[in-house]
């Protein structure tokens, strides 16, 4: 992809909501206009709209009040979910986090053994996730042609599996020893050709300002600027990205950020360097054998579909983990940890099997509030949040209605109208 880091990187923003007061007070119904926000307009939902949906909710008896009662360190709230068919693919739009609660509030309420690591539960991943994957290759090599698509699709999230390894060791999660965690990241990325260390710096920004424009390294949205000035290859693209090639963008992302070693800082720069070497070595010494031995065809059979596959997972996860018509996306001045890591981070349902394969990956909500949470302990960490904090957590499941929501009403985020608009000059118009 020819876009620039800002551009083809772009992924996820949103409308920005109101004010902490005006929320609260459309919340108990004190400011609520005479009539509700809610045209038959089709396009981007504002926050406005957002905001009028609350209260035509509120009308109907299906949003109660904050009670403002604190259980075991969490607000807690007599308050049902909003309807799940606000914003279609979600089972639940979380509540405004009010400005009094604290990062240091959310973590006090996860019990401490979440934090705690298990090597046993890390090297039992790896024991799962290489046999699983032993198994879907297999598979492909006896499947008819008929059931290649389903036998993909495993392979795809299996292989997925070995990133998400890799994450923990990334995060220093999947041992207490850091040069175990550098080797196991090392060895598990290169197979994806992912240079390990260069992901796992930028991946670390990413954490430290989710949701923050300019930023956040995971994805920038495209701007109406960006786009109206963008010649036909650069608009075909950024359509494709946010639009029905979404599942290609972390591609771009992989290519952009993570072989280029100028991007890193000098001290950084040994590490980046033998983890690019471990790629070029996989690529070498398997990648390049492939081909030459077996043909192109066999290369793709092989290696790209399941390669493929598994960027169809890294840029769905990634974009669903923190892009929504009504998630906010701010600027340094307005940014706040806690709003962006629980209120700006979606919880989404995968089918079973997925979340098995991939380690809970999508279990999300907690490994954004604290990093220090092996995968083997985010359910635990997720169900100490949904008791304490429930009502402030966005929640998703994955299918046809959440990413044509995505996908259809995320296109490029307007920073002066803090929302998301259309591709479409005129259709932003009338707007």
């Amino acid at each position: 992809m020819a876009l620039s880091a800002a551009a083809t990187a772009a992924r996820i923003s949103s409308a920005a909501f109101a004010s902490t007061s005006a929320q609260a007070s459309l919340l108990d119904g004190s400011s609520c206009p005479a009539s509700p926000l809610l045209g038959s307009r089709r396009g981007p939902v504002s926050s406005q709209m957002f905001l009028g949906q609350i209260c035509q909710l509120k009308r109907s008896g299906q949003v109660g009040q904050l009670s403002g009662q604190r259980r075991s360190g969490g607000v807690r709230a007599a308050v049902a979910p909003l309807t799940p068919t606000a914003v279609e693919g979600f089972t639940q739009i979380g509540e405004p986090v009010p400005d009094n609660i604290s990062m240091s509030d959310v973590l006090k309420t996860l019990p401490k053994e979440v934090f705690e690591i298990n090597e046993w539960k890390s090297w039992r991943a790896v024991a799962v996730t290489i046999p699983a994957v032993a198994l879907g290759y297999a598979a492909l090599a006896v499947a008819p042609w008929y059931l290649l698509p389903a036998v993909y699709a495993y392979i795809s999230a299996a292989v997925t599996g070995l990133f998400v390894i890799g994450h923990d060791a990334g995060h220093n999660t999947f041992s207490k020893n850091q040069l175990v965690n550098d080797v196991v990241g090392t060895l598990v990325f290169a197979p994806l050709v992912y240079p390990f260390e260069p992901w796992r710096i930028k991946h670390n920004t990413h954490h430290a300002h989710t949701n923050k424009l300019k930023i956040d390294t995971a994805w920038q949205p495209f701007t109406p600027a960006q786009f109206d000035k963008g010649g036909p290859v650069a608009r075909f693209l950024m359509r494709a990205a946010m639009g029905p090639a979404w599942w290609l963008a972390s591609i771009g992302h992989q290519l952009i950020w993570h072989y280029d070693v100028s991007k890193y800082r000098a001290a950084e720069q040994g590490k980046v360097k033998i983890s690019l070497a471990a790629v070029a070595a996989f690529t070498a010494g398997v990648l390049v054998p492939l081909l030459v031995t077996q043909g192109p065809i066999a290369f793709v059979k092989w290696w790209l579909m399941p390669w493929l596959g598994f960027h169809f997972w890294m840029s769905t996860f990634t974009l669903v983990h923190h892009t929504a018509p009504h998630i906010p996306f701010k600027h340094a001045r307005e940014w706040d940890q806690v709003k962006a890591q629980l209120g700006g981070t979606v919880h989404c349902e995968y089918p079973r099997w997925v979340e098995v394969l991939c380690h809970d990956i999508s279990v999300h909500v907690p490994h954004h509030l604290s990093t220090k949470i092996p995968h083997y302990n985010l359910r635990k960490a997720y169900a100490a949040i949904e008791e304490h904090w429930g009502q402030y957590v966005n929640k998703a499941r994955f299918g046809v209605p959440l990413m044509k929501t995505v996908v259809s009403q995320c296109n490029l985020f307007d920073h002066d109208k803090k929302e998301w608009v259309k591709f479409d000059p005129l259709a932003r118009a009338q707007a």
